[in-house]
């Protein structure tokens, strides 16, 4: 994996660390504690092997996860998140918080269609 100079701006700088949408589920996953690589394939419905270890090379050369080898046969792998990885906690919950804020689209349009019925029938008498 080549390393790349990382923008100075923050939001460019967090989308470039946390880049591809697995990037912030893999952090998720890794919340709770310590997973295996095939725990990490099986809770990420869809996710390459090739894209998985990508991405934890990734986070493992920027400091956000450590990969632990536990000598013993078979080999046991883990990776856990770092402090500045369990920091992402709080970014993810905001993600989490704001996405749930916004509306369905079916919901919103009949919101919208309510909405814009009731304002039309405000002003059909004005004229």
């Amino acid at each position: 994996m080549t390393v790349t100079c990382l923008p100075e701006c923050g939001v460019a700088r967090f989308l470039a660390l946390l880049n591809g949408p697995w990037a912030t589920l893999i952090v998720r996953e890794l919340l709770p504690g310590p997973r295996r690589f095939t725990e990490l394939r099986e809770a990420l419905p869809g996710i390459s092997p090739h894209t998985l270890t990508s991405r934890l090379r990734q986070f493992e050369t920027y400091g956000i996860v450590i990969r632990t080898t536990y000598p013993e046969i078979p080999p046991r792998v883990e990776y856990r998140l770092t402090a500045a990885g369990q920091r992402l906690r709080e970014v993810l919950d905001a993600m989490a918080a704001w996405a749930t804020s916004i509306p369905d689209p079916e919901s919103h349009s009949v919101s919208s269609a309510a909405t814009q019925n009731a304002a039309d029938a405000s002003t059909a008498h004005i004229g």
